[in-house]
Order: structure tokens, then sequence, then C-alpha cells
């Protein structure tokens, strides 16, 4: 087996982790942008990951199962937050919610600061370690999908707003301890943005599509030049989503210079 067929085999775990990820990140990604809330879910895996951080500093292993009431806790806590403040006061609610990552980004870095490995940590928690996940490590995140994409698509209409502010947490907590808070943001908002407009089926298959293809070049990107996967597939998502915008643009101009009648 070839270097290169070595690398393109350790990345099978990673790209399947991205799956798992955009399965429930493209419906959700245009439910966001049709609230206008883009950057809920940087706020909601930022407090996520400072319940992580808590659970480390009192001690616990970090990558361990018992942190993950601290995360799901935390981002719940995070969500219960946002509905009340969307309630209270709706017309600052895309403010507040900047305010609340900012917060919980400078707590972490706060509970962080005096130790060693805080760089470690910090880094982690933005970028993620994708290539590291193991098929194992990602049953719990295949439940979890699977169960995630039932609910949405069976019951999104009964849920509510403290329904889809609920079960965002808990998919939000899962997903930035697998690919990190940049790789969330962008699996959630680049695809959206890349099929807003479309209707229901067509925005799942642009989205979906967008989103693969964006994992596989980043993950085999960063096989081929050795860069952090994590940046490259964030960098790739946002060029594949860029022409597909540029596409669509250019077809509806097109289509349009077709109907202006000579």
């Amino acid at each position: 087996m070839s270097p290169l067929d070595a690398q393109l085999t350790i990345l099978g775990p990673p790209l399947l982790a991205g799956i798992l990820v955009l399965a429930t990140h493209v419906p959700l990604g245009r439910e966001v942008l049709k609230k206008g809330i883009i950057f809920i879910d940087l706020a909601i895996a930022q407090v996520a990951g400072l319940g992580v951080i808590v659970a480390h500093r009192l001690g616990l292993e970090p990558h361990g199962w018992e942190v993950q009431p601290w995360a799901v806790g935390a981002a719940l806590l995070a969500a219960l937050l946002l509905y009340g403040l969307e309630r209270w006061w709706p017309e600052a609610q895309e403010a507040l919610i900047g305010a609340l990552f900012v917060v919980a980004a400078c707590a972490g870095i706060l509970l962080l600061a005096n130790s060693p490995q805080a760089g470690e940590h910090l880094k982690e928690l933005l970028v993620g370690q994708i290539l590291w996940v193991s098929p194992r490590g990602l049953i719990p995140v295949a439940v979890l999908s699977a169960g995630v994409v039932a609910a949405w698509f069976s019951l999104r209409r009964r849920l509510g707003p403290l329904g889809f502010y609920l079960l965002f947490a808990v998919t939000v907590t899962a997903s930035v301890q697998v690919v990190g808070v940049y790789l969330v943001f962008a699996s959630l908002i680049l695809p959206a943005l890349a099929a807003q407009g479309l209707g229901p089926r067509s925005f799942l298959v642009l989205g979906y599509g967008v989103g693969v293809a964006g994992y596989a070049a980043g993950l085999l990107l960063s096989a081929l030049t050795d860069l952090p996967a994590g940046p490259l597939v964030v960098c790739a998502l946002a060029g594949i989503a860029g022409i597909a915008i540029a596409g669509r643009r250019w077809r509806r101009g097109a289509s349009a210079a077709w109907a202006v009648p000579l």
C-alpha cells in the first residue's frame, strides 16, 4: 500500500464524521437562516465547550464520557437562556447571541489561564481533532444524528421554538466535540447559504452535495499537504459553496436574459 493509499484509508472515519455532522446541520441550517439567528451555533457550541473546560478543571478526562453531562447541561442552559431572550427582547436577539458567545469564550480562556496545556485545549475546541476520530467513537454520534434527523423531519411542525432550541443544543454539543466550533459553524451555514431559496427537497440535495464535497476536498488536501484538516475543510466548504452560489446566480441571470423579448 502506497503512502497516499494509507492516508486515504485513514481519511475514511473523518469523512464519515463530517457526513454525520452534515446529516443534522444542513436541515437545521435552513431553519437558522429562516429565523435570522446566524450565530446561534457559535454561541451554543462555545458554551458546550465551556462545560467541557469546567469538567476538565474539576479533574475529569476531557475526552471521557463523564464530561458529557457537563457539556450537554451547559448547552441546554444556553438554549433555555436564548429562548427566554427571544421572547423577552426579540429585537436584540442577534446581539445577545453574540454577547453570549464572547462571554463564554472569555470565561473559557480565564479557566485555562494557568493550565500548561491551555493553548492545546483551546485549539482543539476551535478547530477540533477530526483526523483522530475512530469508527467506534462515531457510534454514539451516529445514533444521535439518526434520532435528531428523525425527530426533525417527523416532528418539526410540533416542536415549537423551545423544542428547536433544545434539539439544536444537543446536536451542536455532540458535533463540536468531534469537529470543533469552526467546522460546526461552517457545516451549518455554508451549505445552507449555497442552497438558500430552493424548495425543501432541492435545498437538501444541494446542501448535502456542497457539504460532502467540501469535507472530501478539505480532507484530501490535508492528506496531500500535511496541513491541519479542520481549517482546510472550512476553506473548502467556503470555496465550493461560493462556486454553487455563483453558478446559481449565473444560471438565474442567463435565464432572465433569454426571457427578455428581442
